[in-house]
Parts: structure tokens; sequence; C-alpha cells
């Protein structure tokens, strides 16, 4: 069946070819606008000599020269490889030889460090996007303009709608990062089913802060609004009166984000402030504490915020809270449709309904990945019996609701009993002087291990370590109360703003 994802960008174009896709600072672009300049970008790839499959890594911030370059990618029926524009020089040579990218897109402000990866991998040709006022090129790359300096000729390459679109690198929690091969069919599917679980409308205007090489950003933001025809509020770099700017002066209606960027949105000064076109929010990436939920509605009235849970290999959504009356709070809601969940044993038997029923969440439908791209042994590992093993821990009720208590990496199992460490920083989050907290498990010689808890203030709040862990202490059994809390300035976050709970263990 031949399909290409960039078809989305088209038909919104003939539909609506005047309408803004996305603002960015004082410059708007338009659906017509972005379809022809995306069509040159592909006209250059073609005159290159790159043949339909072969790699493109992007390793850029949310421009609007990433929108240009990834469907004009499509265009050309190649393969996008989105890139951290944070990465070094010896990470990016490593996902660039094992994508087998044939040329880098990076912008000015991280063109050093690409191009010192890049000169690690044989033919790589790197191309710069750069800003009115940019200091110039570094000696041995190429300016961006020259690739999308031809002509549109209108043409989308078409591609099969099982050939892979995106590479996605895993965060390489567990090991060097694999690339997640997501097809034409499987970006389209997740972004039209999410798209439709929260209602997502044409005069919607979404505001795009999550990285959008990530797969939250990409999928759930970038190609929703694409498919649905809606506009994106372009943000490089989430802080917080960035984003509060651009809802107010965009009329945005939509924010998705993670956990990390809810709690901090809720501590921004707003008053002053129109924040009332806001309508939705959409968490996911961690587990978003009940507490915050109440909070950020509270503090912006006519918002409902919903849970979903995705990941990389399953091109975003697998999970969602549909509505304010259908969801519940603290769960990641049910399958999408066309997708199966289920919760298995060690020995991945279905396990029934319940809190005392914790197993692997395995999934399987349209979602899921075709596999790690040149990791045959990782993809049958991770497809045993059939079903995408996602390294999640849950159980689910009654009525199909899944509830995530951790991964499985990070589990703390403390003289013999399991502690799930979301269940803990519930309860912290419930602190009135707690702005963040993450908990982790550390070495103990006696009882394997123990529980340790990194805690954030809010400003101007006060409250000593043995307070906090006695407030925990009456809360929860006496094997789970972190018997360690530690008070820091912030927690450590990547880029999506996930809290790094790696750093922290290493840190135990």
């Amino acid at each position: 069946m031949s399909f290409n994802l960039a078809t989305m960008l088209r038909e919104s174009r003939q539909a609506r070819p005047d309408k803004p896709m996305c603002h960015f600072a004082d410059t708007s672009f338009s659906y017509a606008q972005v379809d022809e300049i995306s069509g040159r970008v592909a006209n250059g790839l073609r005159a290159l000599g790159l043949e339909r499959g072969d790699k493109v890594a992007v390793h850029l911030p949310n421009v609007p020269q990433f929108l240009f370059t990834y469907f004009g990618i499509l265009k050309a029926g190649l393969t996008m490889v989105p890139l951290n524009p944070l990465l070094r020089a010896p990470e990016i040579a490593y996902h660039l030889d094992d994508s087998d990218a044939k040329l880098l897109v990076t912008f000015e402000s991280f063109a050093d460090e690409a191009l010192r990866g890049a000169r690690q991998v044989a033919g790589v040709t790197t191309y710069v996007v750069t800003s009115p006022s940019g200091a110039g090129l570094p000696a041995g790359t190429v300016h961006y303009d020259e690739l999308c300096s031809g002509e549109d000729t209108g043409e989308i390459e078409p591609t099969d709608a099982d050939d892979t679109a995106a590479l996605l690198y895993t965060s390489g929690t567990t090991g060097r990062p694999k690339g997640a091969e997501l097809t034409h069919f499987q970006l389209y599917m997740n972004c039209t089913v999410a798209g439709e679980l929260f209602g997502f409308r044409e005069d919607d205007v979404a505001v795009a802060v999550l990285p959008l090489f990530h797969v939250f950003g990409l999928s759930s933001v970038l190609n929703a609004c694409v498919r649905y025809g809606g506009t994106m509020a372009l943000v490089p770099r989430f802080e917080q009166e960035s984003v509060l700017d651009a809802v107010e002066r965009h009329g945005c209606t939509v924010f998705s984000g993670v956990p990390t960027m809810y709690v901090a949105l809720l501590s921004a000064d707003t008053s002053g402030r129109d924040l009332r076109s806001l309508r939705v929010g959409v968490s996911g990436g961690a587990a978003i504490p009940g507490e915050v939920i109440r909070a950020f509605e509270e503090r912006f009235p006519g918002v409902v915020v919903l849970e979903g849970y995705g990941l990389s290999e399953t091109a975003s959504t697998t999970t969602f809270n549909t509505s304010a009356e259908a969801r519940k709070v603290l769960s990641i809601g049910r399958p999408i449709w066309g997708v199966q969940v289920r919760v298995v044993d060690e020995n991945d038997e279905e396990l029934p309904p319940g809190p005392d029923h914790v197993g692997e969440i395995v999934v399987r439908g349209h979602n899921v990945m075709k596999g790690y791209y040149k990791r045959p042994e990782a993809t049958a590992e991770a497809f045993r019996n059939g079903w995408f093993h996602t390294g999640d821990l849950a159980y689910a009720d009654e009525d199909g609701y899944l509830f995530v208590v951790d991964r499985k990496k990070d589990l703390i199992i403390r003289g013999g009993y399991n502690v799930y460490p979301r269940e803990v920083e519930e309860v912290l989050f419930t602190h009135p002087a707690v702005a963040e907290a993450a908990v982790v498990g550390r070495p103990h010689e006696r009882l394997g291990e123990d529980v340790l808890a990194y805690v954030a203030l809010k400003p101007g709040a006060s409250a000593t370590p043995e307070e906090i862990a006695a407030y925990c202490k009456d809360r929860v059994a006496a094997y789970k109360y972190p018997r360690e809390v530690r008070l820091v300035d912030a927690l450590p976050k990547g880029p999506t703003g996930k809290i790094l709970k790696k750093a922290l263990r290493s840190q135990s």
C-alpha cells in the first residue's frame, strides 16, 4: 500500500492554504508556505543523490526549519533521524554512525559540536541553519539555504505505508540508545487517534514547547496539529514566561507537557495575564501526581488535564484518559483505538485486575514500531510472544483503566518488600512545602536497598528533611517511607523535562 505521511501537510494546505501553520517569535508561516518550502528541501535532497530510505539526521530545536526539513525528508521518501540538540560530539557521532545517516542538519548554536561529531563519521555532510544575526558558518559546513534554494516540484514520493518515516532513538537508560523504526502508517494512525481523543480541532492553537525531536512532541503535537489543520506556537525552550507569553499572544488552546512543566507553571506569576483560551492540558512522559492535576486546574480555570502514556517504540500514545468525565486521576487511561494492552507476570501470563496484581505492560497494535534498527536480538527480546514488552509495571482495574506503579528498573526491593517510588512520590507532593520530588533506591548492606527521597521545595517554603520523612512515615507503610530525604535546589532533568532518576541513583 502506497502512503506518505507528508500527505497530511498537503491535504491541510489544500483545505486552508493561507491559514497559519506555525507562529515563531514575530513570524508566522502559512500551510502553503510550509508546503512550498518543504517541497524545495525535498528537491534539494533529491539533487544530492539521496535515495529512498536514506537517513537524514535533524539536530534542531523547535524552529520553523525543523518543520521544513521534516516534511522535506518525508516528501523525498527518506527517513528522518531526530537528534537532541544538546548532544555532545561523541554522542552525535554514535547516532550518525548507528543510523547510517548521509546528511546532518544542525543549528548555528550547536554547529561546532555537531561538526566535531560528523567528522568522526565518513560521508556525512553538515548543513547549518543560521539566524539573521548569525555569526557565520564553521569551516566545512554548508548553509541550510542551499538545501532549499531550488524549486518545489510538488512531488511527494509514493512510499510504502510500512516504510520507516522516522528513526527515533530511545533514551538509553538500559544501555546505548537504540533506534526505533516508526513507519508512515504508524505515525499517521497515532496522531489521528490521539488527536480524536482530546478533540483536536481545526481552530486549536497548540503550544509546541515539547522538543520536536522527541516522540511526544513529534507525534502528539506536530503531527496531530498538521493532521487536523491546527496551528502551532513554537517555543524553542521551556521557560515559564515564554510559554505563558505564547498562550496569551496566540490564544493557545492546547498545552502538552511532562509533569515537571506543569509543576513549574504552577509557580509562575500569572497576574494580569489573559490565559482563558487554554482548554486542555495533555500530560505524558512520566506519571503526573494527582495533587499537581488538582492544583493546575484550580489555578487555570477551564482547563482539564488529561494523562496519557506511551513510548518512542509505540509512536507516542498508547493509553489515554479521554475527558474530565471519563478520566480517573492517577490512571494513564485505557488503550487507544486499535491497540491492545495487557498486564502480565514474568511468564507473560495475563494478570487479573486489582492493585495486588502488578505486572509488566505489554502492547500490540498499529502503533508499535517495526523494530530496533540493526538490532535483531534486542527486537526479538522486546517482542516476546508477539507483544512488545515496555518495561513498565502497572495494574488494571475492573474498568480496564491502567495504573502505572513504576519502571521495572526503578522498583526498590527493601528487605524483600517491593517499594514503588511513585506511591511515595504521590505522598511527598501532598506536602505543602514540596515542589518536586523523586524517590530512588540506594544500596543497603542488610536490606539490599533502602528508600531515598530527593526533594526541591517551593520558593519561600521551608521544611527540614526530618519533617518531610516524618510526614511520609505517617502516610505509608513502615517499609516504604524514605529513611533519608535530601533537599536540593532542583532535580536533574532530561531534554523533555523528565526527571533523570539514573543521575540521582548514581549519587545515592
